[in-house]
């Protein structure tokens, strides 16, 4: 960085970056980015039809998805999905489909009775 930049807004010298650095981002699980009630759909994986291209892990924006090194399968994590569907999408096998989160227990809230 410039100094005149560091002085400006007194950065620490310990602290600087230079122009146009890496920064490396979080690495494992983010409890801030956790999904609330609200996910309408969830991805199923059909392992016998995955060849495990990795293209869910690669294009997921939450993160959902991880190889399990002992299975040497794809595991989906629910916490994190939002359901947007990307995986889905990309799935060049159709290895993955929707189903309605009210078909899971405990896929959604639900009340006991409404308003």
């Amino acid at each position: 960085m410039s100094p005149l930049y560091c002085e400006k807004f007194r950065i620490p010298k310990h602290l600087e970056i230079a122009d146009g650095a890496v920064i490396p981002a979080p690495v494992g699980e983010q409890p801030m980015m956790k999904t609330g009630n609200w996910r309408t759909e969830r991805p199923v994986i059909d392992h016998e039809k995955c060849t495990t291209c990795l293209n869910c892990f690669t294009y997921c924006p939450d993160g959902c998805w991880h190889l399990d090194a002992k299975s040497e399968k794809m595991v989906w994590n629910p916490i994190y999905c939002k359901g947007c569907r990307i995986c889905v999408e990309v799935c060049p096998v159709d290895a993955l489909t929707n189903e309605n989160e009210l078909n899971f227990k405990g896929g959604v809230a639900r009340l006991d009775k409404p308003y």
